[in-house]
């Protein structure tokens, strides 16, 4: 491997940090004789974490920084004074091959600059992992960024590949995506979706009837929102999360706080630094839209649009609906289980399983993984004290479940200015 490539390599990982839809899916292929890779192992570069928790490694990179669009928040952007650089087809297919045999990684994550145009790009991308996939027979784990704006033929062409595609949506409403991103559109980034979407149904039926017909994106697709660069409500932003996850193809959407690379252009927000704690929130409650069975307008509404920066949702939708509760974890059904703070997806099947061997104790609870500093407020059970949210307040209970979190805060600030 020349100085150049690595050169290139440097350049290209660096652009490429800021993309956070970069996740696997549980994709299970295993290596065949002949073959180079498989899509389960250990080590490597950038850390992604599958459907069943084990963490593989991705070689997440771009094709080119270079980009003909202006993108506000965009480090790429075309008029930004910063190094470009450019890989061969043939390069990038070397590179991850040859990082494969030394065992940095197992698989790619490939996005790119628009260059030209949307086709002119994507084609170049899509003979990168048709030749990884042909001609040196790649079973690791391919992620595929789809150009917005390009041809349904390329989609379909490199959804034969990919294990997962994606195209990020960046910024949920299409007024503001114009002031930031003049060259692009909804149509522009939904367009493609669509296509992949067709196209993963159209090879679950395919595979009914010929067992042995292609696999189409088999990982299914994720985008990503930028939080923070425009004003949109958390609302906002999770009714549109919660329309997406209602197409059967969509597995993730990604939120990333807003990081101010280019804080000359006026657009954007004078911030610090990106809102972590905000971003983390909206995981949070995406998570409970995807594994909760919770609604997006149960999580946020008209009258309160933003989530709770100090706690989290579950316990503030527990805090809003204090009639709700308590329920007795002995006869309560599991949706209603799955909604007492303190309580998972694997404990409230427990508690589901345990139960029909006779009434759950206190001591039990503890043992299936509740935890019961926080449900102990929202459920009952024999051995259970009697201090419910309904009779010390939802006022209360905030209070004693965020103050020592508060105090630690205090403390540990204090500790760190005496060591300085």
């Amino acid at each position: 491997m020349n100085e150049a490539i690595i050169e290139k390599l440097k350049i290209l990982a660096e652009s490429a940090k800021y993309d956070v839809s970069c996740a696997s899916s549980g994709t299970v292929r295993g290596n065949k004789s002949g073959g180079l890779g498989n899509t389960v192992g250990g080590m490597g570069i950038c850390h992604s974490f599958t459907e069943d928790g084990r963490c593989i490694s991705l070689l997440k990179i771009m094709l080119t920084n270079n980009c003909i669009y202006d993108c506000a928040y965009c480090i790429n952007r075309r008029s930004n004074d910063r190094q470009r650089a450019t890989l061969a087809v043939s390069e990038l297919v070397e590179l991850t091959v040859e990082f494969y045999r030394r065992n940095y990684i197992e698989g790619l994550f490939l996005s790119s600059g628009v260059v030209r145009n949307p086709d002119y790009t994507m084609e170049r991308m899509v003979r990168v992992v048709k030749d990884l996939r042909t001609v040196h027979r790649f079973n690791g784990y391919i992620h595929l960024k789809s150009i917005p704006g390009c041809s349904r033929e390329l989609v379909n062409e490199g959804g034969l590949y990919a294990d997962r595609m994606s195209v990020n949506l960046e910024i949920p409403n299409e007024q503001n995506l114009k002031l930031l991103a003049p060259e692009k559109d909804f149509q522009s980034v939904f367009t493609p979706m669509r296509f992949i979407q067709q196209g993963m149904l159209q090879s679950i039926e395919d595979r009914r009837k010929l067992r042995h017909a292609p696999r189409f994106v088999p990982a299914g697709q994720s985008t990503q929102i930028i939080v923070g660069a425009t004003p949109e409500s958390d609302k906002t932003i999770l009714d549109i999360s919660s329309a997406l996850y209602r197409r059967p193809s969509m597995k993730r959407v990604y939120y990333s706080g807003f990081i101010p690379v280019n804080a000359y252009d006026k657009r954007l927000p004078a911030l610090q630094q990106a809102p972590l704690v905000r971003e983390n929130r909206l995981y949070q409650a995406d998570w409970l839209m995807r594994f909760y069975e919770f609604r997006a307008d149960e999580i946020v509404d008209d009258r309160s649009p933003n989530l709770d920066l100090e706690i989290d949702p579950k316990l503030a939708y527990a805090l809003k609906h204090p009639e709700c509760f308590p329920i007795d974890v002995n006869t309560a059904d599991y949706q209603m289980i799955l909604r007492v703070p303190g309580i998972g997806v694997k404990s409230a099947k427990l508690i589901i399983a345990a139960r029909r061997f006779g009434r759950l104790t206190g001591e039990q609870l503890r043992k299936i993984g509740i935890v019961m500093k926080k449900a102990q407020y929202f459920i009952t059970c024999r051995e259970l004290p009697a201090h419910t949210v309904n009779e010390v307040t939802p006022e209360y209970v905030r209070r004693v479940l965020t103050e020592p979190r508060k105090k630690k805060l205090i403390h540990d600030t204090q500790l760190s200015l005496n060591f300085t």
